[in-house]
């Protein structure tokens, strides 16, 4: 199916730190929205790989994404190489997405500017022409290119070049995340600590959503990094 946005992450709940009050938002205003996970997330240190797969359909749901995806690269050891981007042209071209949402460039975890850096090529080469590849029907594709790709923010405090507002959407967002249950805060946990499992760490995403709101002036908003200048066609757009 042809989906309006195609987000994508390296782990199963990238998307929705980074932008899950974004999809939402855009789900409810009519948009038809896809999720991609590059890995199932095997390597981290809580929880399984069958309980990730659960926990990620069913955030998936929260948000009203219409489909979400698992390409199954190796998690902690993501290559940039042409094999992984012809699995994710081969989605450009059969998705046909207007926007595509990804891992910002760099961040803590080294995945993240791998799958960033292995989407934005990937993005360019699914337009060229000569490039080939193949449906799951058995049938050539036809070069497609995204009009933008834009990064969302996760862990490190990155520059953003837009926001956009939340409000109305964070408390699916933080569904959405609850919905990962194995790898967020929980009280009566006996799994091993990290970072992202601390009560620190999820009080800080709504802070930081917060922090964002605060200076375009509403309660809430996500953070993004844009590839290329952006135009708009009012002053009156901005906020």
């Amino acid at each position: 199916m042809q989906v309006d946005i195609l987000a994508f992450g390296a782990h199963p709940d990238d998307v929705e730190i980074g932008c899950g009050g974004t999809i939402a938002k855009h789900v409810a205003q009519g948009h038809s929205i896809g999720l991609v996970d590059l890995t199932r997330g095997e390597m981290g240190s809580r929880g399984t790989v069958i309980d990730r797969d659960r926990e990620g359909i069913k955030a998936a749901q929260i948000l009203g994404a219409s489909f979400r995806v698992n390409l199954d690269l190796p998690d902690g050891r993501l290559v940039n190489d042409f094999d992984s981007q012809q699995r994710i042209i081969e989605l450009l071209r059969f998705h046909k997405p207007r926007i595509v949402l990804c891992n910002a460039p760099r961040d803590r975890h080294p995945d993240h500017g791998v799958a960033s850096a292995m989407v934005v090529e990937a993005c360019f080469r699914a337009g060229l022409h000569k490039w080939e590849s193949v449906g799951e029907d058995g049938a050539v594709q036809q070069p497609y290119r995204p009009e933008h790709v834009y990064h969302y923010i996760q862990f490190y405090d990155l520059q953003a070049d837009f926001t956009v507002d939340i409000t109305d959407f964070i408390d699916v967002k933080m569904d959405s995340l609850a919905a990962h249950a194995s790898q967020f805060y929980q009280s009566d946990s006996d799994a091993p600590d990290t970072v992202i499992s601390s009560k620190w760490f999820w009080d800080s995403l709504r802070a930081r959503s917060a922090e964002w709101g605060r200076v375009m002036g509403v309660s809430h908003a996500e953070g993004f990094i844009a590839t290329r200048r952006i135009g708009i066609d009012s002053l009156f757009a901005l906020r």
